[in-house]
């Protein structure tokens, strides 16, 4: 085989046609990396690939034509058919020396998203799964054309024999949907030959094991058809190959159902067992958040998808898929609209678009139109709609919730002192949650609403009134859960101070300066808090910074205060240091009258209500009080500084007032990357180097060579 090898790979590179693939392919991928990637900006090598696949279609036969159908027709196959050389050694050192040709412009290629990394965030992982599927596309192709280069001895009929054949593997999908929307027995079997579809699992981030392994099945098949084939011409030779080539239909048959059972196996296995997903985002995985309250699900949920399971939404089916693999509670059924056009009835009068899911529980059910799923913006002066995010997980996790739910939390918002309003980012994060909400004014009411799960005063900018203090301190004093975020603008607020001192905590005047580098960002004003884990920290201690800019440092009175216990869930170093008498941003040195910390920036405090039972003093309800120490703490620029770190952070303490043990709101998944920033003058000269250097440097190397030859 190794003989065989080198023959090959020294005449391809003999005869020019190596140098000319190689030329080609380097110049295609150049050009569309230059134009997608340096000069558009685009994070993504995927964009290359799926550009330059077609490529495939007509080079590979151009390549494989003569490697059998030129031997055969000039006889010269015979002296390999007769020596002592095992077919498949043949046809393994034929295909290795294509593979060969093939793999030095993929390696080349992987050097391009390194390039990027110099000028922007690159997904790395997405980047090189891309070239992963366009080598295992490629090897195939190859593979396929040796095949139909073994039953000719006509170049040009392997040439176009080996483009319809791709070409029908490229448009297969396509093909299948145009015979039946629905799907039969025929489009399953031409299906079988879809090369495209698991090609894009592979190049939209996903490294899905069922892809890999068709591709490699597709390859091994084709190079055993090969053998087979030639089998048949050596048998005419050499009698002594009777055995093998009487019995090659069976072993035809054999191999085919092996590589059938294979496939089928690994169809049925758990998606989590097979795939990986390598996006940034991590479009196709379901978060910690999700995978822990599935654990916690006892009620049998179905999840209807209105929509052909053939024509699915790729990413959303991915989801779906991981929802059923995470818990035998969840069943995903699909209900094709054509079939059954009124199904959607039975839950919902509105109409609904084609993909939508409908969400249904013993108790009740929530419809999630399609157009919910994923995030878009619209440019009103061109009038065309960018899609920037995906929220599959987001809204599936949180109809579930409320399918299940046996009632929903109901937290109110004061006003009337100046706070701060939440954006839509959070109030979407409180539906999720499934947390309804409203704003009040205390002095309209005699007392906080007895339905109220929570009561948040967001930074108020002037004090309360005392009666209003009495009422958040009676609701407290009957178990009631208090979020207040603490305002920096240094005016006195009495009232306010006697709240938070009815749970032994209290603000150190002044602005905290933290003065350890790894806990600020640019300014010793930005902290960046440690995080100690907890409930209100989970999927965010470990993962992500929090962004707390001019925040105050809550005390705590006395940690051993009975029937008191603090949490401290966000702190500053021990440099850090309460600035009493601040002049301006730059004033970060510390003064004679600033206060020492460490302090909290994030606390909560529970107080046990007790009530006299006889002689004994009985705990009847727990009050519990966060305080976060930064007015802009939930607010959208502060968030988006650390990925929406702060929105995790505010999920978790909403869903801590509801019955669920984790946050089921789950932000949307971003599909913004910052685009590239590459200088002009560079992409000059990249572009020079992929499009012209390498590509038409094989090409002179190859004609040098073959001319030489010539000349000989």
């Amino acid at each position: 085989m190794f003989a065989i090898y080198k023959r090959e790979l020294r005449s391809y590179f003999n005869s020019f046609i190596g140098f000319l693939f190689i030329g080609v392919t380097l110049f295609f991928q150049g050009l569309y990396y230059t134009v997608y990637n340096l000069l558009y900006g685009y994070p993504y090598y995927s964009y290359v690939v799926s550009s330059t696949v077609f490529l495939f279609l007509i080079s590979v036969p151009i390549l494989t034509m003569r490697i059998l159908a030129e031997e055969r027709h000039n006889k010269t196959d015979q002296l390999i058919l007769t020596a002592p050389v095992s077919v498949g050694g043949i046809v393994m050192g034929k295909f290795l020396a294509l593979t060969t040709i093939f793999a030095i412009p993929t390696l080349i290629s992987c050097v391009y998203p390194l390039l990027l990394t110099q000028y922007g965030t690159v997904p790395l992982g997405h980047c090189y799964l891309a070239l992963l599927a366009f080598f295992l596309y490629g090897v195939a192709c190859i593979a396929i054309s040796l095949m139909v280069s073994s039953v000719t001895e006509s170049q040009v009929i392997a040439a176009v024999l080996g483009f319809g054949i791709l070409f029908l593997g490229y448009m297969m999908s396509s093909i299948c949907s145009i015979i039946s929307t629905s799907g039969n027995l025929l489009t399953y079997i031409l299906g079988l030959f879809d090369m495209y579809t698991p090609f894009g699992e592979l190049l939209n981030g996903t490294l899905n094991l069922d892809a890999v392994v068709y591709f490699l099945s597709l390859t091994v098949l084709a190079l055993f058809l090969t053998v087979q084939s030639i089998q048949k011409r050596r048998y005419s030779i050499s009698v002594k190959q009777l055995s093998l080539g009487a019995y090659s239909t069976g072993m035809i048959a054999v191999v085919v159902a092996i590589i059938a059972v294979v496939n089928v196996i690994l169809g049925e296995l758990p998606g989590t067992w097979t795939s990986i997903d390598m996006t940034a985002e991590k479009l196709y995985s379901v978060t910690d958040q999700t995978k822990e309250y599935l654990k916690t699900l006892e009620e049998d949920v179905t999840i209807y998808v209105l929509v052909n399971e053939d024509s699915q939404d790729t990413t959303l089916g991915q989801t779906l898929e991981r929802y059923d693999d995470l818990s035998e509670h969840i069943t995903v059924e699909y209900v094709d609209p054509t079939v059954n056009p009124s199904f959607h009835t039975q839950y919902t009068d509105s109409s609904i678009s084609m993909s939508s899911l409908i969400v249904v529980s013993d108790k009740r059910s929530k419809v999630i139109d399609y157009s919910d799923i994923y995030e878009s913006t619209i440019d009103y002066e061109t009038y065309t709609s960018t899609t920037t995010g995906y929220d599959g997980e987001g809204q599936i996790t949180s109809a579930i919730d409320y399918v299940t739910s046996d009632d929903m939390p109901q937290m109110y918002m004061t006003e009337g002192h100046g706070e701060l309003t939440l954006s839509s980012t959070f109030t979407s994060g409180l539906t999720k949650e499934n947390v309804e909400y409203e704003t009040i004014n205390l002095m309209d009411y005699e007392a906080v609403p007895e339905d109220a799960s929570s009561l948040f005063i967001n930074a108020p900018a002037s004090d309360f009134n005392s009666d209003d203090k009495d009422k958040v301190i009676a609701y407290l004093e009957k178990g009631g859960n208090v979020v207040i975020v603490l305002p920096y603008d240094g005016t006195d607020m009495p009232n306010l101070d006697e709240i938070l001192s009815y749970m032994g905590l209290s603000i150190a005047d002044g602005l905290v300066v933290e003065q350890n580098k790894q806990n600020y960002y640019q300014n010793p004003f930005y902290l960046l808090p440690d995080m100690s884990y907890s409930t209100y920290t989970s999927g965010v201690s470990s993962n992500y910074y929090v962004f707390a800019p001019f925040s105050r440092g809550i005390q705590i009175v006395d940690e051993e205060a009975e029937g008191m216990s603090y949490s401290s869930f966000m702190t500053t170093s021990d440099d850090a240091f309460s600035k009493t008498e601040l002049t301006d941003a730059s004033d970060v040195a510390k003064g004679e009258n600033d206060i020492d910390g460490p302090f909290a920036i994030g606390v909560e405090a529970v107080k046990e209500i007790t009530a006299a039972e006889g002689s004994e003093a009985t705990v009847t309800a727990e009050a519990t009080m966060i305080v976060i120490g930064c007015e802009d703490f939930f607010t959208d620029d502060a968030s988006l500084m650390v990925s929406g770190a702060n929105q995790m952070i505010f999920n978790n303490i909403m869903g801590s007032f509801s019955d669920n043990e984790v946050s089921v709101s789950i932000p949307v998944k971003s599909y913004e990357i910052s685009s590239l920033m590459v200088p002009q003058v560079n992409i000059v000269a990249i572009g020079i180097i992929v499009t012209v250097v390498l590509p038409f440097g094989c090409l002179i190397a190859g004609f040098v060579i073959w001319f030489r030859r010539r000349k000989r």
